[in-house]
């Protein structure tokens, strides 16, 4: 059985829609935070609804108050929030009692000391997402196409269901998922031809060479 395949940065119904017929586990929306990928909430809402009862969607979100959460989980309804910011633990699971949602934190990383640090968070968010940290002095969170060091996660102190970001294409796929056996990938960049439209050859491709 392959590991599963989060396409995130969804902006076009077409995308969605490829996404789906090419085996995507999971699809990823951009809520009003500060990104290339950027939607409203009314424009996830939309873009979601094709793949409600399908696919389970998730709302990525950066520092988001309980107002804009209450807007999304009202509108979208999405299964996952998705965390991309400074929220401490204790704010994930107030998140998911308040809007009864399941969620996910984004950790940046780059050395194995990130990922025992990011183990604060097990138990508090459904799953813990392993991203490259950003270039210096990037304010944008994530999409930047820069993978970390994958021997990184051997030994190291990892939660049951992770996932894991940051550089994924279709060419080092089957790289990483050797490397890494994270169960699922989340990828953004890795299958776009530009920001926020997303090649659907690609995402075909990338999904057919994860290693089973």
């Amino acid at each position: 059985m392959r590991a599963r395949v989060k396409i995130c940065g969804l902006t076009r119904a077409q995308d969605v829609e490829a996404a789906i017929q090419h085996g995507a586990d999971m699809l990823g929306f951009i809520v009003e935070a500060h990104s290339k990928r950027r939607l409203s909430v009314i424009e996830a809402a939309r873009l979601a609804l094709p793949a409600k009862g399908i696919v389970p969607c998730v709302a990525v979100t950066v520092n988001a108050n309980d107002d804009l959460l209450t807007r999304i989980t009202a509108q979208m309804q999405p299964d996952y929030v998705q965390c991309h910011g400074d929220e401490p633990p204790e704010r994930l699971a107030d998140i998911a009692l308040r809007f009864n949602v399941k969620t996910i934190k984004a950790l940046p990383v780059s050395t194995r000391n990130d990922i025992v640090a990011a183990m604060a968070y097990s138990g508090f968010a459904d799953l813990l997402l392993f991203d490259a940290k950003p270039p210096k002095g990037e304010t944008i969170r994530g999409g930047h196409g820069i993978s970390f060091d994958w021997n990184i996660l051997k030994g190291a102190p990892l939660p049951k269901t992770w996932m894991l970001a940051g550089g994924l294409t279709p060419e080092n796929i089957t790289e990483s998922s050797r490397k890494s056996r994270a169960p699922i990938f989340d990828v953004s960049s890795g299958v776009e031809r530009a920001p926020g439209t997303k090649d659907h050859g690609k995402i075909n491709q990338l999904i057919n060479n994860i290693c089973p």
